[in-house]
């Protein structure tokens, strides 16, 4: 039996695989131990699930154990995105428990654990998390010490509790005055039935596509990058005046095409929408960013004069920054954001209305926008990663102290060293290197950023050669 490790994000696994029913059981009752520990038997848990393969299934037999325990166990009624059971989790004061593997392919499903700050849950609760299942495995806790009396599971449609909080977020009213059309596409994801029920609500007319639950996400990958939303990207170029939205298979994520039918990275996003969210709904506080995003958001923030807090890269960390500083935003440059006054999770079905509201103030297309961003840092920042692959986790050691050593390349001078997550070298004025490793794979990840094409392949030629 493989050994149950919870990532950035949880923990996933292929299913029929390591994810059995005996390892669910295992992360239920490890669940059921902490929430006693932390909590007491009164603390409500409330536990959701994707469209994936056996995610109805497993989520119904955690409740089932839960409940069994003592606890109140509220059960989503249906598919419901992470950052709506999130939101909930929250509104009610209670920890949840939610199936997903978010953009991970088909074959995998995972678990991941909401405390009440209803944000991903940090290292030392997923250290705890895992400790109790070596104690259970070991048969070192006793369960009948910590049962009350079964309650019965409590159904639920938490939908209505999520809009209510989006209608205190988002102004669907100015929304409704852009000129731009807008197509959705639901990419089989757990967004359908809730974003485009917010549209709906509020007249917001959008077009749709692959708008059905399916466990094989329609033989692509539930994650919302070009390569993923060509059926979108190839409509959008076949209309005049418009955009696509689309969300990752748990709804956490968001992707974004202009009305060129090019994808906009989420690093423009996060500028466009601090931007927004400062010039047009004169709102403060810090912005949150990974060390892996890009300087632009800094150059952003500079000249708006916001400050900014960097972490390592995974929303978790942004989440924990979220919550101890006053931020405005928090974002990741793999597709995940959240704002003051939501909560500290990415939220794709939030980032999307985000978009439609900054184009509706600014009376302006994403293209337009886009340009305007541009000018406003001053350059053009392009952003590349490459998964490296080496023989054995040993080897990333020495491959960070390699890069460490690097004083030039790409024709750059070395201007400053960041040791936040791996290693990340500034070059010269606006370009930078970040080499870190996998955190399950002997795989370093490395992010390479400069003003050209020309500067990027340079230094990725420098970097590749040390390391290599």
């Amino acid at each position: 039996m493989a050994k149950i490790k919870f990532g950035t994000d949880g923990w996933r696994a292929i299913v029929g695989q390591d994810f059995t029913e005996d390892n669910v059981k295992l992360v239920a009752y490890s669940i059921a131990k902490y929430v006693f520990e932390k909590y007491g038997i009164n603390k409500k848990i409330i536990v959701g699930y994707d469209p994936r393969n056996m995610a109805d299934v497993y989520s119904k037999l955690t409740a089932d154990i839960l409940s069994n325990f003592g606890f109140t166990v509220e059960y989503s009624s249906r598919v419901i995105p992470t950052p709506v059971l999130a939101y909930c989790a929250k509104h009610e004061n209670a920890c949840a428990v939610m199936f997903t593997a978010s953009h991970n392919p088909p074959e995998y499903l995972g678990i991941k654990f909401i405390p009440d700050y209803a944000g991903p849950a940090t290292k030392d609760i997923t250290d705890a998390l895992e400790g109790n299942i070596v104690l259970i495995k070991n048969g070192d806790w006793n369960f009948d010490k910590t049962k009350s009396s079964k309650k019965d599971i409590i159904i639920k449609d938490f939908s209505q509790e999520y809009y209510d909080h989006m209608e205190t977020l988002i102004d669907f009213n100015k929304i409704k005055t852009i000129k731009t059309n807008i197509i959705y596409d639901g990419l089989y994801s757990a967004s359908i039935g809730y974003f485009d029920t917010l549209l709906k609500n509020h007249g917001i007319k959008f077009d749709t596509m692959h708008m059905v639950h399916d466990t094989n996400f329609g033989g692509g990958m539930p994650e919302p990058k070009p390569q993923y939303m060509t059926d979108l990207i190839e409509k959008i170029k076949g209309t005049t005046n418009t955009i696509g939205c689309a969300n990752d298979g748990d709804a956490d994520r968001f992707g974004i095409i202009n009305e060129n039918g090019e994808y906009v990275t989420p690093n423009e996003i996060i500028a466009i929408l601090l931007k927004h969210l400062i010039e047009n709904k004169k709102m403060s506080g810090c912005l949150v960013k990974t060390v892996g995003a890009s300087l632009m958001l800094d150059r952003v923030a500079e000249k708006l004069n916001v400050p900014v807090v960097e972490t390592p890269v995974g929303f978790k960390h942004v989440g924990q920054a979220m919550r101890e500083n006053d931020c405005l935003i928090g974002g990741e440059e793999s597709g995940g954001l959240s704002i003051k006054g939501h909560i500290p999770e990415k939220d794709g079905l939030l980032a999307n209305l985000l978009v439609m509201e900054a184009m509706a103030y600014y009376g302006k297309s994403l293209v337009e926008l886009q340009k305007d961003l541009q000018d406003f840092v001053g350059c053009k920042f392009i952003n590349e990663r490459i998964d490296f692959k080496l023989n054995d986790r040993s080897e990333i050691a020495t491959a960070i102290d390699k890069v460490s050593k690097i004083t030039e390349a790409g024709g750059f001078g070395l201007t400053k060293t960041d040791r936040k997550d791996g290693i990340k070298i500034y070059l010269g004025e606006n370009s930078w290197v970040l080499v870190r490793p996998s955190g399950t794979e002997p795989l370093l990840r490395i992010y390479f950023e400069s003003d050209s094409e020309d500067n990027l392949k340079n230094i990725q030629k420098d970097i590749l050669n040390v390391i290599k």
